[in-house]
């Protein structure tokens, strides 16, 4: 996803993710939490849904993050990163 989006179908990742993350098992949830970061950050036209679907689920928003750390909580990451490739 990271590497070689192209081609693959972002709108349908985000229907998997918004169905399945919430109960998918640890390394998967953690996965899919990843990929819908990626998306946000990287496909502005995704983003709000991207940040729609973290906040609703809101998978890893109580994760323990380190200060001066980006915390894995998507919503936070996404505007974390934005943010920080706009200045």
């Amino acid at each position: 996803m990271v590497k070689d989006p192209d081609g693959l179908d972002l709108s349908g990742l985000l229907d998997v993710i918004e169905r399945e993350m919430a109960a998918a098992p640890g390394r998967l949830q953690w996965q899919m939490n990843t990929t819908l970061a990626h998306i946000g950050i990287e496909n502005p036209e995704l983003r709000a849904r991207a940040v729609a679907i973290g906040e609703r689920l809101r998978v890893l928003e109580d994760y323990p993050t380190s200060p001066g750390c980006t915390s894995p909580y998507a919503p936070t990451w996404i505007a974390e990163m934005v943010a920080r490739a706009e200045t």
